[in-house]
């Protein structure tokens, strides 16, 4: 049976409401030192609205993360209570929080992606092109450009069988 959109939008509303507040909170009423300066990215409200898992994004080293990560394991409780009261409502999700990774997997991808355009580039300066006349290549530009060229597929032609010879 498919779920109401009412429930939906309702938990969606419930999710950013703890996003912002929790936000909140990371800005400056948690005084733990062990947690470094960061942001939440997402909070996911488990369907029966009885969990939610909390990604946070931290500016720092993996060492800055763990210790975030520990520090708000640590001050969960803190949490759910002063969402508790500051939203008003009788019960507040068990609350997980997970290291959001994607922005540096992101930075991470546009760096392979920048480095691949580079190396095609540099190909394409290598090779020849149509018109253009043809330059001596050196030993090493001859084997690096061998790879680059596609290989025609051969068309099979039918094949007549030699006759035998008998033996003498």
């Amino acid at each position: 049976m498919p779920e109401q959109r009412a429930r939906t939008y309702h938990r969606n509303r419930v999710a950013s409401t703890f996003s912002e507040e929790i936000g909140a909170m990371l800005e400056g009423e948690l005084s733990d030192p062990r947690i470094a300066e960061s942001y939440v990215t997402e909070v996911v409200l488990a369907p029966g609205g009885k969990s939610a898992r909390v990604f946070v994004a931290v500016h720092g080293s993996e060492e800055e993360e763990e210790s975030t990560l520990a520090g708000l394991m640590t001050a969960r409780a803190y949490i759910r209570s002063q969402l508790r009261d500051r939203m008003g409502v009788r019960h507040v999700p068990e609350l997980t929080f997970a290291i959001d990774r994607s922005k540096r997997m992101t930075g991470r991808m546009d760096e392979l992606l920048g480095r691949m355009r580079k190396r095609d580039r540099k190909r394409e300066e290598k090779t020849p092109k149509a018109g253009a006349p043809a330059t001596k290549l050196s030993a090493t530009d001859e084997s690096a450009a061998k790879p680059l060229v596609a290989k025609q597929p051969v068309a099979k032609l039918p094949v007549k069988p030699l006759p035998l010879e008998p033996k003498s």
